[in-house]
């Protein structure tokens, strides 16, 4: 606790001494946010205990400064977001503070989300936010859906779904209609999302693994054409693919 009232301290000092620190505003702050909060997930991902430390202070920092804007601006306060934070914390663990039972993650979050749609008298869509990225959007969207019951039974259902989704963005291409393209491939994605939940997949995660693996084999393609004496822009189609294909053994 001292040691984050220290930081609290400052935090206020540079706001009062610091030019770049007194110029930021919410609007400023929120592209490093979700680049502090981007590299923290990467420092996870990598187990790296010293990058996990750096990056959680850094996303820290950003909670902090946010709540002293807040406090500037009449809004909020640090104290009383905590206290909310708390108050919300006990109201939606009824199974640790209360007499309610719950043996499963599943059961427990089904009564938050319970709970919160009772306090706040709205859709759970509502608590979607709109800048999420578009994937983790759709995933979080459907979990929602779902725990009113708005769901698939089971994954094989969806097969036949995406076949329809995918004839359609066919179509679409085949008539050159590239609006209508564009939307079924927004139908398709929103699918494959779909049926990655219901299989217990994370389709961010598998999305990143890929773009992983892509930079990984497309690196290992330039080192070898380089060593080789060959421009890439010079080689075929033909040419390049035996060389992607020659990468899969290192990176498969």
């Amino acid at each position: 606790m001292e040691a984050f009232a220290r930081l609290q301290a400052i935090v206020a000092e540079l706001r009062e001494r610091c030019p770049w620190d007194r110029a930021q505003t919410f609007e400023s702050l929120a592209p490093l946010t979700w680049e502090e909060v981007a590299e923290l997930l990467e420092a996870i991902e990598q187990r790296d205990p010293a990058g996990i430390t750096e990056e959680l202070g850094d996303v820290l920092l950003h909670v902090v400064f946010y709540a002293r804007l807040a406090e500037e601006a009449g809004l909020t306060s640090l104290p009383q977001v905590v206290e909310q934070l708390i108050h919300k914390l006990i109201a939606r663990h009824p199974h640790v503070y209360g007499q309610a039972e719950a043996h499963d993650a599943q059961t427990v979050l089904a009564r938050w989300e319970a709970l919160k749609q009772a306090e706040k008298q709205r859709s759970p869509l509502a608590s979607v936010p709109e800048r999420l990225p578009p994937l983790l959007k759709a995933y979080r969207l459907q979990e929602k859906a779902a725990a009113l019951g708005f769901d698939w039974a089971k994954p094989q259902e969806m097969w036949p779904k995406l076949q329809e989704e995918l004839a359609e963005l066919q179509a679409a291409l085949q008539k050159e209609d590239y609006p209508a393209a564009q939307t079924e491939l927004g139908d398709v994605l929103f699918v494959l999302v779909n049926l990655a939940r219901h299989l217990g997949l994370n389709p961010e995660q598998a999305l990143e693994q890929t773009n992983r693996k892509f930079r990984q084999r497309f690196a290992w393609m330039e080192e070898a054409l380089r060593k080789d004496h060959k421009d890439p822009r010079q080689c075929s189609l033909e040419e390049l693919d035996s060389y992607w294909q020659a990468s899969k053994a290192y990176y498969p």
